[in-house]
């Protein structure tokens, strides 16, 4: 008989010792045209990231223009005095860079990326943009119809269409936030590049905006490019719009959307609460994880493991807009789709296991693996430059200071299991929730109107 040979194994690789992180520190300065500038020196970040903040809020958009701060910010790339559409798009391949615009609540964004070799001709093109933007005529209705082709696509999403209807119910008829961020289909139609033009002129300028540079700055006269390019940028000076407050109405209610024959239900719970300057944020942002943030959070072990109604169903908390003074509001939702035979009971469960935290609370072990994910995955989160500008662009638009986000870890880290439990039990009071559900009224009316959990209203899904 044959003797078998003993296999020897390789001896398992063990941890090596963690090395202390904290998320990086900017530096500031100011441009001589007013410019507000934040830099972070990361060596080996040879892609430099480039974000800038125009104070453009939506709530400064012109009455029966809603969406004119997004095409605005989609013009930005359409060309320039010096440069067509086609040239600058040209010129950006060239220097090897991307560039993305964003209009949202707080104001419009810019996010330049560029291998640290060309930033200067990077910035140059950036700043080009924000200078002399061509807003040419034949652009603007392009991308005005555009606009207009992505609406019925969006009223189709379940989930975009289910964000309308919370916004609207939420927010005062009055509110901009009650609107769709980007318009809607009569409000786009009315935008030319003469509504775009004065838009620009009324609200972009250095002296309310900011930039944020992240990457590996070695041997760049960083304080030189930015004054060859957006130090050339000039507009009148100015001081930041005042915030108007943040009101919702969050009674306890439910929304049907109707859609005849949808197979499944897509729905969106929410309310609006504490941002990022409120003293429970951390324990917010711990509790709101252990509820939903996660495949082995409360609402997907009983929704998705235990039920099997859905692939999962998340809890977030996102900030919405906050003013200078501190004051401001986030967006605390529950999300996630169900099939339609199951609506009822998964709405059920979802909101038993609301009461059963209130009633019973987190565990340690739920506070531990939740501050293990948020805090540990940390260094990770922001290995590109891309991820810290981004990051300092949210506490600049947030009006935090700079040091927030590292704080925000040391308060992870030390917040307790009651704390936490405090928190997002405050965060989603079952009685004050507005739920919408996007789905088959026909089939999920009356199973959902036999729980009790607010009366129930069906709207057409347009």
């Amino acid at each position: 008989m044959t003797e078998l040979a003993t296999m020897e194994f390789h001896p398992r690789p063990q941890a090596g010792e963690a090395k202390p992180w904290a998320f990086p520190a900017p530096e500031r300065g100011t441009l001589d045209n007013g410019l507000t500038v934040l830099r972070c020196h990361r060596p080996g970040q040879q892609i430099v990231a480039v974000e800038v903040l125009l104070d453009a809020p939506l709530d400064a958009e012109p009455a029966g223009l809603d969406g004119v701060a997004t095409i605005m910010a989609r013009a930005f790339s359409e060309g320039t005095d010096r440069l067509s559409a086609e040239e600058y798009a040209a010129e950006l391949e060239r220097a090897g860079a991307t560039l993305d615009t964003h209009a949202d609540h707080p104001g419009v964004r810019l996010s330049l990326e560029v291998p640290a070799s060309r930033l200067t001709k990077g910035l140059g093109l950036l700043a080009d943009a924000l200078r002399a933007p061509a807003f040419a005529e034949s652009e603007i209705e392009r991308l005005v119809r555009n606009r207009l082709d992505e609406i019925p696509h969006e009223l189709a999403n379940p989930s975009r269409r289910a964000a309308k209807e919370l916004s609207k119910e939420l927010f005062p008829a009055g509110s901009r936030m009650s609107r769709p961020r980007q318009g809607t289909e009569e409000t786009v139609a009315a935008i030319d590049a003469a509504a775009v033009r004065a838009f620009y002129d009324r609200h972009v300028r250095p002296s309310t905006a900011t930039v944020v540079v992240v990457g590996d700055l070695t041997g760049i006269d960083l304080d030189e490019v930015l004054g060859d390019t957006l130090g050339a940028w000039t507009g009148a000076p100015a001081t930041p719009r005042p915030v108007p407050p943040v009101t919702a109405d969050d009674t306890g209610r439910v929304v049907i959307v109707d859609r005849p024959g949808a197979v499944q239900t897509q729905l969106l719970i929410g309310r609006v609460g504490p941002d990022r300057h409120d003293r429970v944020w951390p324990a917010q942002v711990l509790g709101t994880y252990c509820l939903g943030g996660t495949l082995t959070s409360r609402l997907d072990r009983v929704l998705r493991e235990e039920k099997g109604y859905t692939y999962g169903v998340r809890a977030f908390g996102q900030v919405l807009r906050s003013a200078p003074d501190g004051s401001g509001a986030a967006m605390l939702a529950i999300s996630g789709s169900v099939d339609t035979p199951n609506t009822g009971p998964a709405l059920d469960d979802l909101f038993t296991v609301l009461r059963t935290l209130a009633a019973e609370g987190l565990t340690d072990a739920e506070r531990d693996n939740a501050v293990q994910n948020l805090v540990g995955v940390a260094p990770l989160k922001y290995e590109t430059a891309a991820a810290v500008a981004s990051t300092l662009a949210d506490q600049v638009e947030q009006h935090l200071p700079d040091d927030y986000q590292a704080t925000l870890y040391q308060q992870l880290a030390a917040t307790g299991t009651v704390e936490a439990t405090a928190a997002v039990v405050s965060a989603f009071p079952v009685d004050r929730l507005v739920t919408v559900l996007v789905g088959d009224a026909s089939r999920i009316e009356e199973p959902v109107a036999a729980l009790g959990i607010g009366p129930v209203t069906v709207v057409a899904a347009e």
